[in-house]
């Protein structure tokens, strides 16, 4: 009796076994890029390559404990200095988002700038890689540092596909990598028509800013007015806070709920109002 149970379990084991590459076909295996790298890369747009994500982590951290002190000596109320506490720690991460994005618009408009000295380079009779290294000193002053260290790296090695590579981790730029791209193609395969190829692009590049820069500008008063809507009720509730009658009364259980839902709510409308009014931003491709 025992023995047949044994058996009948191997075979039932054997078949499950034998039909699992069809019940279960194997899927690629993705890999997930670190949760730190989107951090890492808004840092390097934003012009602080040098800072660690777990340093910028531990600032914001450090400041909503400064912003929750400080609210709680003036006020306090716990629940509102909880919020100021949230609102401390979101602060660093939209400094850098706001510099990031300020950055990415200034050189959406110096890259077409940056293909025509290429331009100008690859006629005058320059090999790529020293029209590349020339950026170091004609580029605009944000991105002389990448290419200068794109000029030491070539010199030193000679090879130029992984100083172009790094170059592209330096300046972190979706726009910059298709430039680095075509560049490098045209250093492997030869490029009779790379003249034609970087004035097509940097007209299509000087197209998109100007599409973009008008749009924005509409937009500005919108989230201006958005941004102060936000700001406006949290303002009355810090003026009715150093009242002793409404500090009592807010820090009630109900006085409690009442400031969480409401920072809730406007965190959630304000996002929602960023992401409408959010242009969609280019993806790096070559990485």
């Amino acid at each position: 009796m025992i023995t047949g149970i044994v058996l009948g379990g191997a075979l039932g084991v054997g078949l499950l076994l034998a039909a699992s590459p069809f019940l279960w076909p194997p899927r690629a295996r993705v890999r997930k890029p670190p949760r730190t790298d989107g951090l890492r890369r808004k840092l390097v747009l934003a012009g602080m390559p040098g800072l660690a994500p777990s340093a910028f982590v531990a600032v914001s951290a450090l400041l909503a404990l400064v912003c929750f002190a400080i609210a709680q000596a003036l006020f306090g109320l716990i629940a509102l200095s909880v919020g100021l506490a949230a609102v401390g720690a979101w602060l660093p991460w939209s400094l850098v988002s706001w510099r990031a994005a300020s950055r990415s618009r200034a050189n959406r408009t110096m890259w077409p700038d940056v293909v025509d000295q290429l331009v100008s380079a690859v006629r005058s009779g320059l090999a790529l890689p020293d029209g590349v290294a020339a950026l170091a000193r004609t580029a605009p002053e944000s991105t002389r540092a990448a290419f200068a260290a794109f000029e030491r790296d070539y010199r030193s090695s000679g090879v130029f596909a992984p100083a172009a590579d790094r170059l592209k981790a330096a300046l972190a730029d979706p726009v910059a990598d298709r430039i680095i791209e075509t560049l490098k193609m045209a250093r492997e395969v030869g490029g009779g028509e790379l003249v034609g190829v970087l004035k097509a692009l940097a007209a299509s590049l000087r197209d998109d800013a100007a599409v973009r820069a008008e749009i924005e500008a509409r937009q500005s008063w919108t989230v201006g007015a958005a941004r102060l809507g936000v700001a406006a009720p949290w303002l009355v509730l810090a003026l009715l806070a150093t009242r002793p009658e409404a500090s009592v009364a807010y820090n009630t259980p109900l006085g409690a709920v009442v400031i969480v839902v409401g920072l809730v709510v406007s965190l959630v409308a304000y996002r929602v109002m960023l992401a409408i009014g959010r242009l969609p931003e280019e993806h790096r491709w070559f990485r």
